[in-house]
């Protein structure tokens, strides 16, 4: 069996480990569980999820077990890691709604069959029924608040105030940990890098009730050249969920991806060979342009099928070399209205949020109609621009909107 670590750091995932060693002869045997937590903040997964996704696929390709935990307990409180304010508090019933949706997504990554099948848990079902006292008494008095308060996860918010509320969110983590451990023979948290400190807490609490066997392994979190976290769109994240962001606006975004970002997403976001990565990350100039198609039709093609990927290269082919079907562009029904002002249209498609930035978008020379610089603000579209049934709404020269 291929010892999943050597995949694992070939392709760049690897960040941190409690115990580089131990776990490296952990995954030589034969099958592991391990677990990838996941919080239900909304009705989809994002971006931000796709890393811990593809690690859980690999992990299980090598013969290993995921337990993918939906935290609809620790989601009720909010983990302040990477926050500056804290999260808004959610009902149970929107929790409850938003795991039935993500699990759907989860199960184009990993397998629910099989020897070592993957298994789904929620957290609220052990947390949601603990008693406060006996809870604090069992597990908190094994944590020191003077190493909690040193974390990075709540040494940024001191000046913008942590709750109490919030401070708990390292020891319930730690305790999911403890309960997979005893009710699953769960051996090692995985995680981004920023849950680096959640994840020490639950393997150091193991270790505190006089087991030694469990460990943790934080991966690299997607991100830009600069260290900015990639996914964040003009509307916001970039989800997996196709109502939230089309297969097309998904596509886009990774063919419109930094020079410097291709190697690092074709390793992290695809399956493909490390040859053919190289291969491909090594073009230079227009060619690594090339390079981008694959990677984004290859990550459409993991989150949204195939069929979905090849509508979305389609689309993008019609619209920057004449060719292909431009049915599959992100279209917005005007519902006859075709004497819309173009502010308005820019805020229908939702390539601006309001008139006023609409407006600078057109004097900054930022918007074009059928390949034609809008320069006039108060502008109306009329029959003229639909000669061919349809309209071309452009920012810039990558974000395209067909009106009909």
């Amino acid at each position: 069996m291929t010892n999943v670590f050597d995949i694992l750091e070939e392709r760049g995932y690897v960040e941190q480990m409690t115990h580089p060693k131990e776990i490296k002869e952990l995954f030589s045997k034969e099958c592991v569980p391990f677990y990838i937590g996941i919080d239900p903040t909304a009705d989809s997964l994002h971006v931000g999820h796709f890393v811990s996704l593809m690690v859980a696929s690999h992990m299980q390709k090598c013969g290993h077990k995921p337990i993918i935990l939906v935290g609809g307990g620790t989601a009720t409180i909010g983990d302040p890691s990477g926050k500056t304010d804290m999260r808004k508090m959610m009902t149970r019933e929107t929790i409850d709604n938003n795991v039935k949706c993500i699990k759907k997504q989860i199960e184009k990554f990993v397998s629910f069959e099989g020897e070592n099948a993957a298994i789904i848990v929620n957290n609220a079902d052990w947390l949601l029924d603990l008693k406060f006292i006996d809870f604090m008494r069992e597990i908190g008095s094994l944590f020191s608040v003077n190493k909690m308060l040193a974390a990075e996860c709540y040494k940024q918010r001191m000046e913008t105030g942590l709750t109490f509320f919030e401070m708990s969110y390292m020891l319930m983590q730690s305790y999911d940990f403890l309960y997979l451990y005893e009710t699953y023979g769960c051996k090692l948290e995985m995680g981004g890098n920023d849950q680096w400190s959640n994840i020490i807490g639950g393997v150091d609490l193991i270790r505190k009730i006089g087991k030694d066997d469990s460990y943790g392994l934080t991966f690299k979190l997607l991100t830009t050249k600069e260290g900015k976290k990639m996914g964040k769109t003009e509307k916001g994240a970039l989800w997996l969920a196709p109502e939230k962001t089309s297969p097309y606006e998904f596509y886009q975004y990774w063919r419109n991806i930094e020079d410097d970002s291709v190697e690092n997403v074709l390793k992290l976001l695809t399956f493909l060979p490390i040859e053919k990565i190289k291969e491909l990350s090594s073009l230079k100039d227009e060619l690594i342009n090339e390079a981008k198609k694959v990677a984004a039709f290859e990550i459409t093609k993991l989150v949204h099928g195939e069929e979905e990927a090849l509508k979305a290269e389609s689309a993008a082919e019609a619209l920057f070399s004449g060719k292909g079907n431009l049915d599959n562009m992100p279209t917005v029904d005007l519902n006859g209205n075709k004497n819309i002002s173009v502010v308005d249209a820019i805020i229908l498609t939702g390539i601006a949020p309001s008139k006023g930035q609409a407006r600078t978008l057109i004097t900054q020379g930022g918007i074009s109609l059928n390949d034609e610089k809008v320069t006039d603000i108060n502008y109306c579209l009329s029959d003229k621009d639909f000669s061919d049934g349809y309209a071309i709404l452009k920012k810039g020269k990558k974000i395209f909107y067909k009106l009909v």
